[in-house]
């Protein structure tokens, strides 16, 4: 199945891209159904109320992520993409008032968020650890359509019976498909990426290229990719400059503007110590984290959990590495979403799934795959850095203190990023050649995500989010 880099990179808002972007973008599909009458099924005037229930890690940590926030804008009409934080608390303390929704399809449609959005606390759904139920009835209570939505991870949702179908399909059929659309590099492994990279003499950022511009055109790209650089880079800028304490309750304080002041104090003088490069990488993604759990706007890189790991790194190629340019940072993002692209479709991005290996590992493998062709790695290399930091986060869990991203997730996107930027520097020092593919690497994070209890994975049951100091 091919991914789009701008599958990967989604424009939006947080704090969670599985728990926030995802449960909003399922409530728009919803409202779109019941206002095109699930195509003459019923009138669409015949809405006259709506129910929600969210699931497994939906409901265990959809207050500390504002699932409930997320759902009540969607069915609001609002989209990740293009929420004016403004109306969007106008419109929330209206519809807690009145428990009325305007809809353009429906006309005025009864939902109370105190009695209509349940947090089911049983046992997740089946088929997935984020789920959740959507119910529209007529006048009489008779149930008009009803739809079970799964949020898998970086945005991305999927209805139970496409999940099912997904699951279904054999590996060879989705090859297949895959090749009958026509993208001109159609890899589903690293593997077959090398050996497409050999055969066509191109880099991986050539070859996905390629790829978005059979679909998009090269123009379309470009203005696409720029504005997902513009979106982070502005992310970064706009979490250097805030003080304060976060929502949420852990009162915890945002630090990247104080820390990133000590560091501008500091250039140049003899109180900096050599590896300063770290703390600058570190405050980047920072900054990033800290907006994110604020629920400002965010890149989902590939997850908003995740997002502060790709801008940090890229804010470090442009201001501290040598001959850079706009075009590395374009090869970089393609890059890095090719890696992306290749997790999802055969691990998983999400933390609900695999845990946090799958959420700051995957984006420290993308980082690191995107620096190195920033720097001119050779395909083998870039391979090679990803595999190097996707190693090193295998097991890691996702343990998020009172379900909000922040404790631990903040300072680990930090993290991520230096690891990226030292995977890619030891990919770099070396010809490609190494011990363990990409490919099985990725394997062994999605067996190790099998094995892995529910606990560890997003819940707030396990790890840190359980071993809290006794104050």
């Amino acid at each position: 199945m091919f991914l789009s880099v701008f599958d990967i990179f989604k424009i939006g808002i947080g704090p969670s891209s599985s728990h926030t972007m995802g449960p909003m973008t399922a409530s728009v599909s919803f409202l779109e159904r019941l206002s095109s009458g699930e195509q003459g099924a019923f009138d669409p005037g015949s809405v006259d109320h709506i129910s929600v229930s969210l699931h497994g890690s939906l409901a265990f940590t959809g207050k500390g992520h504002a699932t409930d926030r997320a759902v009540m804008l969607g069915l609001l009409g609002f989209r990740p993409d293009n929420v004016d934080a403004d109306l969007a608390e106008q419109k929330l303390t209206e519809l807690k008032s009145c428990c009325r929704l305007e809809t353009a399809g429906c006309g005025n449609v009864r939902f109370d968020p105190d009695c209509d959005l349940v947090f089911d606390y049983g046992p997740a759904l089946p088929l997935h650890a984020n789920g959740m139920k959507l119910f529209a009835y007529d006048g009489q209570g008779d149930l008009l359509l009803s739809e079970t939505y799964y949020s898998i991870g970086g945005g991305f949702v999927v209805t139970e019976a496409e999940l099912v179908a997904d699951e279904k399909a054999p590996d060879a059929d989705l090859h297949v498909e895959k090749e009958a659309i026509g993208y001109p590099y159609p890899f589903g492994s690293a593997a077959e990426m090398l050996q497409m990279g050999r055969a066509s003499g191109l880099t991986i950022a050539e070859m996905k290229r390629a790829n978005e511009e059979s679909v998009l055109g090269h123009e379309a790209l470009n203005q696409g990719l720029d504005a997902v650089w513009s979106v982070m880079d502005t992310c970064i800028s706009r979490g250097l400059s805030q003080d304060g304490i976060l929502p949420g309750g852990l009162s915890v304080k945002r630090r990247a503007r104080a820390i990133h002041q000590r560091l501008i104090d500091q250039t140049g003088s003899n109180s900096q110590q050599p590896h300063a490069i770290n703390d600058w990488l570190s405050v980047y993604a920072m900054a990033v984290n800290e907006e994110n759990a604020a629920g400002g706007q965010v890149v989902t890189s590939p997850t908003n959990g995740a997002a502060g790991v790709v801008p940090a790194v890229i804010r470090y190629y442009r201001d501290h590495c040598i001959d850079t340019s706009s075009k590395g940072i374009g090869d970089f993002l393609l890059t890095a979403a090719a890696i992306g692209g290749l997790i999802k479709h055969n691990a998983s991005i999400s933390g609900a799934e695999c845990g946090c290996q799958a959420e700051v590992g995957s984006a420290s493998a993308m980082a690191a795959a995107g620096l190195c062709a920033a720097l001119g790695g050779s395909n083998e290399q870039i391979e090679n850095a990803a595999e190097i930091a996707l190693e090193h986060h295998l097991g890691m869990t996702c343990d998020p203190v009172r379900g909000l991203v922040q404790v631990p997730c903040i300072e680990r996107n930090g993290m991520g990023a230096i690891k990226a930027v030292t995977a890619a520097s030891l990919a770099l020092h070396g010809d490609g050649a190494h011990f363990m593919p990409l490919d099985n690497c990725i394997e062994t994070m999605r067996q190790t995500g099998q094995d892995m209890r529910d606990k560890y994975k997003e819940t707030s049951l396990g790890g840190l989010a359980v071993n809290l100091p006794e104050c």
